[in-house]
């Protein structure tokens, strides 16, 4: 028969947790809320950083048609920013919080993912904005001119082209994740490489409609993400390729055995 106090001890380690877990949060937050301090004060420089795909394209005016529209901007460009300032104090107490469930071997096997993260996600967004978005705005300020007799000009809304560009670099980061999200089903037993293989004609589809869906309606911004998309798939095949080999070669050690020679 159990008793009240055994009920207490039980809680007692998941209430250790909750308060670690509570810890984490508030340290999550105000490094978020530090970082949102110091980026509002930039927000005017870190904007001007934002719209130099658009200087680059020809296009040098922006506009706002609300009186408060120019604050919210910044507002948004401060927090924007400032989650990629704190991301590695967001990272690193989450691993800290998970750490500690992990075995070594889980550990050894999660960090590389842990790390590639943010690398795969700046190098899309590294793409997105020296790459993607100038040629995109180029293609989209290339209707203006004399149409029909009417002259037409392109008067961006500040609003409107942060919300494109966050979306850009938003898109062209989280699919450079890809690889780190296959290999991780893959660690886990949860997908084989020869499932994907068997599965690559189906990928390429998704990852096409995957650019249709996340990107502007035009054709280039759409090919220039979906044949990453459909590249680092095929790098992360490589990869379980390579790790299985490495595996296969791993086994006889382990089992305590050698090859045979060749007088055997």
């Amino acid at each position: 028969m159990f008793k009240l106090r055994d009920i207490d001890d039980s809680q007692a380690p998941l209430l250790d947790h909750l308060i670690e877990l509570r810890a984490r949060l508030l340290r999550a937050f105000l490094a978020l809320g530090v970082a949102f301090g110091v980026c509002f004060y930039f927000a005017q420089d870190i904007l001007a950083f934002l719209v130099q795909p658009l200087l680059d394209a020809g296009q040098s005016r922006l506009i706002y048609t609300k009186l408060y529209g120019q604050f919210f901007v910044e507002l948004k460009v401060a927090l924007f920013a400032a989650f990629f300032v704190s991301f590695p104090v967001i990272a690193n107490q989450l691993w800290a919080f998970v750490a500690p469930g992990l075995y070594a071997n889980e550990k050894r096997a999660f960090l590389p993912f842990l790390l590639a993260t943010p690398v795969l996600f700046v190098m899309g967004g590294a793409l997105a904005y020296y790459v993607v978005m100038p040629t995109a705005f180029e293609f989209f300020l290339g209707f203006e001119g004399t149409q029909g007799g009417v002259q037409i000009d392109a008067l961006p809304n500040s609003e409107d082209y942060l919300s494109l560009v966050m979306q850009f670099i938003l898109a062209f980061g989280l699919s450079f994740l890809l690889p780190v999200l296959l290999l991780l089903l893959n660690t886990a037993g949860i997908v084989s490489r020869a499932q994907l293989v068997g599965a690559r004609r189906y990928a390429i589809v998704v990852a096409f409609v995957i650019a249709a869906v996340v990107t502007p309606p035009d054709v280039i911004s759409q090919l220039m993400l979906a044949i990453p998309l459909v590249l680092l798939f095929e790098s992360a095949l490589l990869v379980m390729w390579f790790t299985e080999r490495k595996a296969a070669r791993a086994e006889p050690e382990a089992a305590g055995t050698s090859p045979p020679t060749a007088s055997e």
